[in-house]
């Protein structure tokens, strides 16, 4: 559907319209997986947008692209959807090289008003007239950065912030706005698309900035995610059967682990930034309580928390996804890594995570990390070594992360005596070649060594289990004796792993912004399978006469 037929229907047709949005959006989540509470919610808004504003003209910033799944729909793209999230197909969030109605890249919380802002400031300088809106969730302007732009809105003319507040109860409204200096015109109930319309078309009349407060619902039209908007915020491919049970995670692991390190140590304290479920963190949050801290989606408050508490003689540990700790950087740096202080990062969804793509991919926590003074860097291959790290982690004085990937651990394997900055020989120590895989990689790294064993060549497999400090006498051994290194690592090869124990050949994800589809196809489009490997190997042995 283009935006010129959403415009021309009749006002009577659009509760129909709606109705048809969120079909075609539970038929394709249940295909394909993604974000669908929100989208939900926010589609008599999409609609209203849609046919007050231009869309290529005007700028539309979705702050948070899961919610905007129906603007998709509304501005051509509905013929694509049944792709989204897939290799090739649409974006699971805003996408400017998509379509000209994404203004911007919308992947993090509490971007899109200050990008607003700029817009804003540029038409001006630039004499033109298109209107500018910024769709902030209200639990997004409880970001930094978004209530810093809002302390400034009131110097920007013809800026609208529409506030989607699907909270319980509302946590702004007038007496909030008004003491900004802001004009506010709400709440509206969102899903009165005619209210919504009109109200949008009010604010577009202004001149100056326009504060629009709209009432919306999480899974508006869909009972169970109503119900339980958490559960149903990012799915699985489920077809209407309800939400898959995730089974053994990564995420749940470390959140038993950490139960047990709390019943322990009552100095041990939990920090998630508006993530306690996809962290793993909800039973030390039910045995804990009061050693539980969710900060809202402020992970530089988190962090800087978490620093207060180990400068005062707890041990936090600081759980968030590893695309959203990229926003932290300064405050890991400044905050706790100066210090030496004692807080452990629990570094989540690092490396592919698959049908989310550029914007949440955790490829870049290696190269971020491991350039700071005091901190180490840990990946596990199974559950048991992950425990082994958290211990050893929590005996450190100084600050930690351990990364570990989206999805399943595999089932644990036999572990040899673990010694921090060591890692451990897996197999052929003496072989030429020798494959220093970081966690999830050893099963590829494994799987590379027969094939390179088919071809005549001998490789051993190590697990490096160490970024920093990596273990360096082992690698000294194994350079002196004249074996080629090669290193696999799911993270970005510049600045990674690999670049920091010099290994002979790298592998791991390229230089560049890497797309959406499955994690297996990524890697099959990028050259990162076990096949791939031992091509790489071959031709890099080659290449140095080896």
């Amino acid at each position: 559907m283009t935006p010129a037929e959403v415009k021309a229907l009749p006002v009577r047709e659009l509760p129909r319209l709606a109705r048809d949005v969120r079909a075609r959006i539970l038929d394709v989540v249940g295909a394909n997986g993604g974000h669908l509470a929100s989208s939900l919610g926010a589609v008599e808004l999409a609609i209203g947008l849609v046919r007050v504003f231009e869309p290529a003209r005007d700028r539309i910033v979705w702050d948070v692209g899961h919610q905007a799944y129906a603007w998709k729909i509304l501005t051509g793209r509905d013929g694509a959807f049944d792709t989204l999230r897939r290799l090739g197909g649409l974006s699971g969030f805003p996408n400017p090289e998509e379509s000209p109605c994404d203004a911007f890249v919308s992947g993090h919380a509490g971007a899109a008003l200050a990008a607003a802002q700029g817009m804003a400031a540029a038409r001006d300088l630039k004499g033109g007239d298109a209107h500018v809106v910024a769709v902030v969730g209200e639990a997004s302007l409880a970001n930094g950065m978004a209530l810093e732009s809002l302390c400034a809105l009131r110097s920007f003319k013809r800026l609208t912030l529409v506030l989607n507040d699907n909270a319980p109860a509302p946590a702004f409204g007038n007496a909030f706005f008004g003491a900004l200096g802001l004009a506010y015109r709400g709440p509206v109930d969102g899903h009165d698309v005619s209210a919504v319309e009109k109200a949008l078309e009010q604010a577009r009349l202004c001149d100056g900035p326009v504060v629009l407060h709209v009432r919306t619902v999480k899974g508006r039209g869909y009972a169970p995610a109503e119900a339980d908007p958490t559960a149903w915020h990012g799915v699985p491919p489920h077809a209407g059967n309800g939400v898959a049970d995730a089974g053994r995670t990564w995420s749940g692991e470390f959140g038993r682990m950490l139960v047990d390190l709390g019943r322990k140590d009552p100095r041990v304290c939990a920090v998630t930034a508006a993530m306690p479920h996809g962290t793993g963190l909800v039973p030390f949050a039910q045995a804990f309580p009061d050693r539980f801290f969710d900060v809202g989606i402020c992970e530089e408050r988190a962090v800087t928390f978490a620093a207060g508490l180990a400068k005062a003689g707890m041990r936090p540990v600081v759980a968030i996804y590893s695309t959203f700790l990229q926003r932290a950087f300064d405050q890991i740096m400044h905050d706790v890594c100066i210090l030496n202080l004692p807080v452990v990062f629990a570094v989540d969804r690092a490396g592919c995570v698959g049908a989310d793509g550029r914007t949440h991919h955790g490829m870049f926590d290696i190269p971020m990390l491991r350039c700071l003074p005091n901190m180490s860097v840990l990946q596990p291959r199974d559950a048991a070594s992950l425990g082994r790290m958290l211990a050893a982690a929590f005996a450190q004085g100084g600050p930690v992360a351990i990364r570990w990937p989206r999805g399943a651990p595999p089932p644990d394997g036999p572990e040899g005596p673990f010694a921090w900055g060591t890692a451990e020989q897996l197999s052929a120590p003496k072989a030429p070649v020798q494959l220093w895989a970081l966690g999830d990689q050893v099963p590829k790294a494994r799987a590379a060594a027969e094939i390179l064993a088919g071809k005549g060549l001998a490789a051993g497999v190590v697990d490096a289990r160490f970024v920093k400090p990596h273990d360096a006498a082992l690698l000294a051994c194994q350079r002196a004796a004249g074996m080629f290194i090669a290193s696999l690592e799911n993270g970005s090869v510049a600045g990674g792993f690999g670049e920091a124990i010099g290994a002979d050949a790298r592998f791991g994800w390229p230089d560049a912004f890497v797309g959406h589809g499955s994690a297996e196809e990524l890697e099959r489009a990028i050259g990162f399978t076990a096949q791939d490997v031992a091509q790489g190997v071959v031709a890099a042995l080659g290449k140095a006469g080896g």
